[in-house]
């Protein structure tokens, strides 16, 4: 039996130039992600990525716009191996954060998850974020560009 698809929400939150990120570690590889993750069930959208954002990075965010849509089918991408069973719906919001200096490893960090980071959004297409499809349009944000629905991009 196939699994369920997966709501995700995902904060894209940017403060003076720089876009907060979790800092992963695997293999000794070392990659970032947005901070976010799975919906509950009876948990809007919104409140799943405060959550998330609490748990993972110790920062109460606000949350604003939708700004992104991404589906990820695992079968077909360079991680297949390991997600070749999972279908997710990834919601990415605009979110702002009253203190981005506490921002740090929160009570409950993701797996791999050695520490957040403050990336540059000028050098976001060279840094390894993931999805690396999300890239162009982060740095997109502050030209104005925008399209919401992204499909399925790795």
């Amino acid at each position: 039996m196939a699994k369920p698809i997966r709501n995700s929400a995902k904060a894209i939150i940017l403060h003076e130039g720089k876009l907060l990120a979790i800092r992963k570690k695997s293999n000794a590889e070392e990659y970032y992600v947005l901070p976010g993750g799975g919906q509950e069930r009876e948990e809007t959208l919104a409140d799943a990525v405060k959550r998330e954002c609490m748990e993972e990075t110790g920062v109460d965010v606000e949350v604003h716009d939708l700004l992104f849509i991404r589906e990820y089918i695992g079968k077909n991408h360079e991680f297949a191996e390991f997600d070749s069973d999972l279908h997710q719906v990834e919601f990415f919001f605009h979110c702002t954060v009253k203190n981005p200096h506490g921002a740090g490893n929160g009570a409950e960090p993701d797996r791999n998850q050695v520490g957040i980071a403050w990336l540059s959004v000028a050098d976001i297409e060279s840094t390894r974020l993931y999805p690396k499809g999300l890239r162009t349009h982060i740095a997109g944000i502050n030209r104005g560009e925008r399209r919401v629905y992204l499909g399925d991009i790795n």
